[in-house]
């Protein structure tokens, strides 16, 4: 069993956060899904981004890590695109981190001016044609990443979707979400 801090996605917490979240609890893992947007959803990227810009891209992270001060160092960081900047920066920063799973995005390690952890495991996910993911410099960082650790993995998955695993929205793809949520599991069965 695993302790997960699951960060959302640029629309908020939608149905489909709340449900992933429930699948990995039906595995018997405890998953925590705090509210960076403060109970805000959106219904398109460009309104959530103009929201985080309007609060302030630091503030929206920095609510990530209060968020974590609730919980034991020891845990698993998640994210969802916005989200994984601060699992990311809370795994690659904070003692103690048992593993990491980042969904759609990934940041360069350097942006938090340290390396990332040789033994700290992590899974990344995106789909191959996603201009999010493969044209913003995120699928370049997870190389990297997959690179300089020694438990790490990168899954491609056939698409051009970006939130392809929130089974709330239009671009929600159960194919590779099944297989998305088996890599997870195992990645948590192995690790934790």
């Amino acid at each position: 069993m695993a302790e997960i801090l699951l960060f959302h996605h640029a629309l908020g917490l939608t149905k489909g956060i709340y449900a992933f979240a429930d699948e990995l609890r039906r595995e018997g893992h405890i998953v925590h899904t705090p509210d960076l947007f403060e109970g805000r959803v959106f219904t398109t990227i460009e309104e959530g981004m103009a929201y985080v810009e309007e609060a302030g891209f630091e503030k929206i992270i920095e609510r990530g890590t209060d968020a974590a001060g609730e919980f034991p160092s020891e845990i698993v960081y998640a994210g969802f695109s916005l989200g994984v900047v601060a699992a990311q920066k809370l795994a690659q920063t904070r003692e103690g981190a048992r593993g990491a799973l980042f969904f759609y995005s990934c940041v360069p390690t350097t942006a938090f001016g340290s390396p990332w952890p040789a033994d700290l495991p992590v899974q990344i996910h995106g789909m191959d044609a996603d201009p999010y993911f493969m044209d913003e410099g995120d699928v370049e960082a997870a190389r990297e990443l997959v690179a300089s650790a020694h438990q790490a993995e990168l899954f491609l998955y056939p698409g051009d979707q970006h939130y392809f695993a929130d089974s709330s929205l239009p671009s929600y793809d159960a194919e590779a979400t099944a297989l998305l949520l088996r890599r997870v599991l195992d990645f948590l069965s192995k690790n934790m």
